[in-house]
């Protein structure tokens, strides 16, 4: 039997958003200095070294900051957000100590003054389908997986 020898993915949003797809929250590592960054990069931003490798992060965090959107850019308006139907934005600090910005679900943003900072929360993987215009022919339905993180 051969055995599957997988190619190092470049450290590109690409490949980020790759590890999206396969429900997979992986970090660039610096093998020179020891950070870990979120999105990755490709140079670390610490010492500037190129000696990077991708690692797996647990995931589990706590909310640091956050922020109610009521008109959001057109993605997030074509997932039936709006107005009336906001949703929440925010920072999370992982267990590693890396901070990333993403969606934040399972609060109610219409009811601001419950959210806590410090709530526990775990990587959530969005999944969204988007169905073409009929006058595109050819064009078939495209899956897209945003990061986001669930209140525990």
């Amino acid at each position: 039997m051969t055995e599957l020898i997988e190619t190092p993915r470049p450290f590109t949003a690409a490949a980020f958003n790759q590890y999206l797809a396969e429900a997979k929250l992986m970090a660039s590592h610096c093998l020179a200095c020891g950070a870990s960054h979120l999105p990755p990069r490709a140079i670390c931003p610490k010492c500037h070294s190129d000696q990077i490798e991708w690692v797996p992060v647990s995931g589990k965090g706590t909310l640091a900051a956050f922020t109610v959107i009521y008109i959001g850019p057109t993605f997030m308006v074509e997932q039936g957000f709006g107005r009336k139907t906001p949703y929440i934005s925010g920072i999370v600090t992982l267990e590693e100590g890396i901070s990333i910005s993403a969606r934040i679900t399972g609060l109610d943003p219409l009811k601001p003054e419950t959210i806590q900072v410090g709530a526990l929360l775990t990587v959530d993987f969005i999944e969204f389908v988007t169905v073409p215009v009929p006058a595109r022919d050819g064009e078939g339905e495209s899956k897209k997986t945003y990061l986001a993180f669930k209140a525990l």
